[in-house]
């Protein structure tokens, strides 16, 4: 197959999963953050030094290629680990053993832990998890880093468990669920603080409704996102008719989520190559996309030693500041009045993490240094990009922290909401500031 041979295909500038073939044979799978330039790269440069001599004989067999669309770089994940397992293609093959590779495992509970392991773990039989019967798994996957944040991202639409132990406290028989047991006697695990488990620890949660969150992590895991947006929209329903609208609030999110599921994330790890090649692809975002389809989020607290502390919200979209977006912050915790930025900061980004219907940033732009940035990447998870903004003096940005690819492709909108940030919380705190006078 040579380059000539693509303008016969009107490959999208979409993420995806592309398959090469030689008639019927399937030769190759791989995934892909944009089909077209993930193709298109097969045939630029010196085959032999990018990819190495496996892919240069796949591609030299190759006379067809066929793709497949998904609606975000995660889907393309997951669907490629898939269908190499399901297909095996020859050029597929491992340079190295399962051991070295990654899987989610899925064990057989009442309340099941969901969990990457290296595949020499699953093997070894002094490991935890070579002993665990009916233990379910996901995988191969090459790299721990995208499985991870795939994982992070999966868990903000559904929470799961995976290290606490379930509540072990009596029934208190007040619940209609006849498997939900008291909430008085056990202690929320750091991710049920978080909102990252649904509460397995404390008793929130029925071993029927959580066995429906595993159900769905595992249709996604197969490709299956559809089936688990049809299921959920039948549940919202029902609830709806019982009149149950907090439940049906909650389905609601997680629709609205799966289908506009933010892996900003993934795409630093999407330009890998496949099992077996060498090349990195150098986009680490989505560049030459229109800044118009980003949507940025600018964070500053302002405060007067450390009296009446408030923080403001502004955001960048649609190529410009969207004023409408804005949101307004007065602090309530218990550093609000000690003139500890990190800890503000922390409470205003948790109770904005708490408002999906908002809409969720691709980019978070903090105000301050590297302790600002790590804030926010605790809270966040990695599910979005983080840039630091440092000043001078004059409160002029004099440096920024983060991802030099994204840095460079929306300098101009990351420094203008910033200011207006701060500009914003300013305004914010000087009109409380009047009304104590």
């Amino acid at each position: 197959m040579i380059s000539q041979d693509l303008k016969k295909y009107k490959l999208p500038d979409k993420p995806g999963v592309y398959r090469f073939f030689k008639g019927k044979n399937l030769l190759y799978i791989g995934k892909a953050t944009s089909l077209k330039d993930r193709v298109r790269s097969y045939f630029a440069g010196d085959l032999g030094e990018t990819r190495g001599p496996k892919i240069t004989q796949m591609l030299a067999l190759a006379n067809k290629v066929e793709w497949q669309e998904t609606d975000s770089v995660l889907e393309a994940l997951l669907l490629e680990t898939e269908l190499i397992k399901k297909y095996q293609p020859k050029y597929n093959s491992r340079e190295k053993d399962d051991k070295s590779y990654w899987y989610v495992v899925i064990t057989d509970e009442d309340f099941p832990r969901i969990l990457p392991v290296r595949g020499r773990e699953l093997q070894n039989p002094k490991s935890p998890y070579f002993s665990i019967s009916n233990l379910e798994k996901f995988g191969p996957f090459p790299y721990a880093t995208e499985i991870k944040e795939a994982l992070k991202i999966i868990r903000k639409i559904f929470p799961y468990r995976d290290r606490c132990e379930p509540c072990k406290a009596k029934r208190d028989g007040t619940s209609s669920e006849p498997e939900a047991v008291s909430r008085v006697a056990c202690k929320a695990c750091f991710n049920r603080q978080i909102r990252l488990c649904p509460g397995v620890c404390t008793g929130e949660i029925s071993k029927t409704e959580y066995r429906k969150i595993v159900r769905n992590i595992k249709l996604l895991f197969s490709g299956k996102k559809q089936e688990i947006i049809k299921n959920l929209e039948r549940e919202m329903k029902v609830l709806a008719k019982k009149q149950e609208f907090e439940k049906a609030g909650k389905i609601r999110d997680q629709i609205f989520a799966l289908n506009h599921i933010r892996d900003v994330s993934l795409l630093k790890n999407s330009g890998r190559a496949g099992r077996g090649e060498s090349l990195s692809e150098p986009k680490d975002f989505p560049r030459g996309a229109r800044p118009s389809s980003i949507r940025i989020e600018a964070y500053d607290i302002a405060h007067l030693s450390g009296k009446k502390t408030v923080g403001a919200m502004t955001v960048w979209q649609d190529g410009e500041l969207d004023k409408s977006e804005y949101k307004k912050f007065e602090l309530r915790g218990p550093k609000a009045n000690q003139a500890d930025d990190p800890a503000n900061l922390r409470e205003i980004l948790e109770r904005r993490f708490n408002h999906p219907e908002w809409g969720m940033p691709d980019i978070v732009v903090v105000d301050g240094n590297q302790v600002q940035v790590n804030v926010a990447k605790e809270v966040f998870l990695s599910s979005v990009a983080i840039v630091g903004v440092t000043k001078d003096a004059k409160h002029k940005a004099s440096k920024l922290i983060g991802d030099q690819h994204i840095i460079h492709d929306y300098h101009r909108a990351i420094v203008e909401v910033n200011a207006e940030a701060h500009r914003f919380a300013i305004s914010y705190h000087r009109k409380k500031m009047r009304q104590i006078i």
